[in-house]
């Protein structure tokens, strides 16, 4: 092994994704509920479908719609 590597010529990954951005958000019990057990069934991490479903709605620019519960 070297002591010392040259990464002057060194290029990003084009394929590696972006990392997203850490945030924290206080969400229902029941809301994470949902989501941990729709995630289950389609087998990806619930964190996963969380952003899936936000990232969605950015897309498509839905609008909220207050609904009572």
């Amino acid at each position: 092994m070297r002591e010392e590597y040259d990464f002057s010529s060194a290029r990003k990954n084009p394929y590696a994704q972006q990392p997203g951005k850490q945030v924290a958000v206080n969400v229902d019990v029941s809301v994470v509920d949902y989501f941990k057990s729709e995630a289950k069934k389609n087998g990806i991490p619930y964190q996963a479908l969380i952003n899936l479903y936000l990232k969605d709605c950015a897309l498509n620019k839905r609008k909220f719609s207050p609904v009572c519960a």
